[in-house]
């Protein structure tokens, strides 16, 4: 697969909430593109340390130059939501004409809905919304196909899958093992190549 020249920097936006393995997918994709000769400054925000609460990484990708690790407002490239709402939070402070976005559509209720404070969108009108303040999206069922392979927080690698699924990036499953075997315990390895792959397929159907 050939890949344009990428937007440099090209700035990448991982979103969800505590537990999601968003810090974990954030270090595997700059670790992926690091290995494809890219530089790559990573910053990090946490709307609440406890599980449940926003978490968001910053990627900046780049062949010549470190960029500082904050997206300035308005100008992500491509935003990879694990979780449906995080998308629209992003989008509403990094989105753009232009921007891509990926989003896995199991939601996580906070607080406020769980007691009947507030209502969550539901999945069709999070779509549409993500459809109109987007360039081109996908939406995937990743925490779905991970409760499958037994563990749920496979969802945040089924998404990485799907980001190098796109063709956006010059990243595939032999950059994500040589990665992931560096930093992984061999019996996590298998299952991992598997969500992997099942990511990668999911927007190719």
């Amino acid at each position: 697969m050939t890949h344009r020249p990428l937007k440099d920097p090209f700035n990448i936006v991982i979103t969800g909430v505590g537990g999601q393995g968003n810090v974990m997918a954030s270090r595997v994709l700059a670790s992926m593109l690091v290995r494809k000769g890219f530089k790559v400054t990573i910053g990090e925000t946490f709307g609440m340390s406890q599980r449940g609460g926003s978490v968001m990484s910053h990627l900046r990708v780049s062949r010549t130059a470190v960029w500082s690790p904050q997206i300035p407002k308005g100008r992500a490239d491509l935003i990879v939501a694990i979780e449906p709402l995080e998308a629209l939070r992003v989008l509403a402070d990094y989105g753009n004409p232009d921007v891509g976005v990926l989003v896995n559509m199991r939601p996580i209720y906070p607080v406020g809905v769980i007691t009947g404070e507030a209502e969550y969108p539901s999945n069709e009108a999070i779509r549409e919304a993500v459809k109109a303040l987007s360039a081109r999206s996908g939406f995937l069922a990743a925490t779905d196909e991970a409760i499958g392979l037994g563990n749920p927080i496979l969802g945040n690698i089924v998404m990485i899958g799907a980001v190098a699924g796109l063709g956006v990036l010059p990243i595939d499953r032999e950059v994500f093992e040589a990665v992931i075997q560096e930093g992984m315990p061999a019996a996590r390895i298998e299952a991992n190549l598997r969500a992997f792959a099942i990511g990668e397929a999911a927007l190719k159907k």
